[in-house]
């Protein structure tokens, strides 16, 4: 039996890494869930919500959620999600022979207190990037691997009939940019990218799905250069189209979407020409990057940190860099150095991308060829072959 503490969800990366992971390893050995109480709002898909309540430990939510308040001892092993580059486990108190631990973290300044973490609390530390795994190896932890996320083929996948119109916008020149609104998701760079862009060209179309709960990491755009940040309004909408207006994009050629389930996304994807993803770090691989990518649909992207696990000069237009930025903590010291996009480089890729729809194409139809083969469902193979060796390793 394997164990897994994961949370679950629909709208941000981690909640949607563990709801696709439960249901594909679950369908290759017998899976036990220990999690919090979810709703099938939170899971996105009322399907899906009934298979992970199948798996819970204890029969039902009531009885899972009661084991998360004392110790629980898993009689076999245990992949659960660590929250950040301090390496702790989500639920301390859960207990297992084999240890298994998932992680995504940018700040690359890491504590000698994270790495014993990472070899006291786990046999094996598994990261969502090699670029995560280089920077642990590099401070000392050995016991790591990668495993690279997925993406769902019955959702994200190319259109069917290449000669279908599109159903929106189809006169428009249409700019995806995607990601929480932060700092290091760059959406400050897209902000004076699309800018220009418009100036330039009349039918030139941003839309953007920037969403983000999180006060404290939409308040770290206060220490970007490139923009005017001064957000105001009572909702959602009003604040991105205060700071877009005041950073001279012509909102009547912008659409702004509201927090939603991945699983409304492809509709998305497919109304746009191109996606903008000059992200300054990304400790996975970028869910949003790579489901796009598996629509067929054509990115001007970094190929640094996480990213570089699946972008390419054969399936994107890459974008330089220029510099680094470094982010700091609390009491002033570096917790974080980032490679900085090229904010020109960015631009000329742009309008080539403007000028060379046909050519755009065609890398979008090698980057859904090459998404197409890094499905939920190898992932979770990965992760088994991971589990079963560390787990013979520990009853040596």
């Amino acid at each position: 039996m394997l164990y897994l503490n994961l949370p679950f969800g629909s709208a941000h990366g981690w909640g949607i890494c563990g709801r696709n992971l439960a249901r594909e390893l679950s369908r290759l050995q017998p899976v036990r869930v220990i999690s919090e109480r979810f709703s099938a709002e939170q899971v996105g898909d009322v399907l899906d919500f009934h298979e992970l309540q199948g798996l819970l430990v204890g029969g039902d939510q009531h009885g899972s959620a009661a084991l998360l308040d004392g110790t629980v001892e898993a009689d076999g092993p245990l992949l659960q999600g660590i929250s950040d580059e301090r390496l702790l486990p989500r639920r301390p108190h859960i207990r297992a022979k084999t240890r298994i631990g998932y992680t995504f973290f940018e700040r690359n300044e890491l504590k000698a207190e994270s790495i014993e973490n990472g070899r006291r609390l786990f046999d094996r530390v598994v990261t969502g990037s090699t670029w995560c795994m280089a920077v642990l190896k590099e401070a000392g932890l050995l016991n790591v691997q990668t495993v690279v996320q997925g993406i769902d083929p019955t959702l994200f996948h190319p259109v069917l009939d290449g000669n279908r119109v599109r159903e929106f916008l189809s006169d428009k020149f249409v700019i995806f940019s995607g990601g929480k609104f932060e700092l290091r998701k760059g959406q400050d760079i897209a902000i004076r990218v699309c800018r220009v862009l418009q100036e330039r060209h009349a039918d030139v179309v941003l839309v953007n799905a920037w969403f983000n709960p999180w006060q404290t990491s939409f308040e770290t755009m206060r220490g970007s250069s490139l923009i005017r940040f001064s957000p105001r309004g009572r909702t959602y909408e009003q604040i991105i189209q205060n700071i877009l207006a005041d950073n001279g994009l012509d909102l009547r050629r912008v659409i702004i979407c509201p927090s939603q389930s991945n699983l409304a996304m492809p509709r998305i994807y497919h109304n746009t020409d191109v996606g903008l993803f000059p992200n300054r770090c990304e400790g996975g691989t970028n869910l949003v990057l790579m489901e796009y990518m598996a629509c067929g649909k054509p990115v001007v992207a970094v190929n640094t940190t996480g990213h570089a696990d699946i972008v390419s000069a054969l399936n994107a237009l890459i974008v330089g860099t220029n510099g680094t930025t470094t982010i700091r903590d609390d009491d002033g010291t570096p917790g974080a150095r980032w490679l900085e996009p090229d904010v020109d480089d960015a631009i000329d890729k742009l309008e080539w991308a403007y000028q060379n729809r046909d050519k755009m194409r065609r890398l979008g139809e090698r980057a859904g060829a090459d998404l197409a083969q890094r499905t939920w469902r190898k992932t979770a193979e990965a992760f088994l072959k991971i589990i079963q060796e560390t787990s013979d390793a520990c009853n040596c």
